[in-house]
């Protein structure tokens, strides 16, 4: 049994040995958010969403601030 364990314990180092590998070869320096900046540039669909989201958080005020937004 102790084989077993040491032998499991021996894949996982070396799959997160891969997994850290993978990750310091695809960092760069440019910061996440740029790298997706754009990304959704002449959407529709993601210009729907943001509407449908913003009417819904709208939907969520009380009526007296929807008023006074009006």
């Amino acid at each position: 049994m102790p084989e077993q364990l040491e032998e499991r314990v021996a894949n996982l180092e070396a799959e997160v040995a891969l997994l850290k590998n993978k990750v310091e070869s695809n960092s760069s320096s440019i910061p996440w958010w740029e790298q997706i900046a754009g990304t959704f540039a002449d959407n529709s669909a993601y210009d729907e969403a943001m509407r449908l989201g913003r009417e819904y958080r709208d939907s969520l005020r009380p009526s007296s601030i929807q008023a006074s937004d009006e």
